[in-house]
């Protein structure tokens, strides 16, 4: 009887492995977005995440929230830096999440500041 529960017990970690691997290394698709970074915060009780999102239009509607893993060190630096401002983010679109990740499926991998298009700074 335990043999058989080690080894239910070992394929069910085997198997949440393999799902961790897939979904950290085989991204859905990969990108840019470009737009007014108008939050980027370290939130959470237990586990603190690094969120964020850029406004891509005038009027609002067109939010893009993102998250940013902890060991991107410098793009976090960047991000607190430009907030407010006009940025374009590179980013990794994931099949899924973990909690100690963040609350998102995006994950920003290089940030850059930008030109408004909506300003014209001469």
């Amino acid at each position: 009887m335990k043999k058989i529960l080690f080894i239910i017990l070992g394929v069910l970690f085997a198997g949440y492995l393999l799902y961790f691997a897939f979904v950290y290394f085989v991204p859905y698709s990969e990108g840019t977005r470009a737009g007014e970074l108008i939050k980027f915060s370290h939130k959470g009780v237990i586990v603190k995440t690094w969120e964020g999102e850029i406004s891509q239009g005038i009027s609002g509607a067109q939010i893009f929230e993102f998250s940013v893993l902890d060991q991107n060190e410098q793009v976090i630096e960047d991000l607190k830096e430009y907030q407010g401002q006009y940025v374009k983010l590179t980013y990794v679109e994931r099949f899924g999440t973990f909690f100690f990740w963040g609350d998102t499926k995006y994950f920003i991998t290089a940030v850059e500041q930008e030109q408004s298009p909506h300003f014209n700074r001469n």
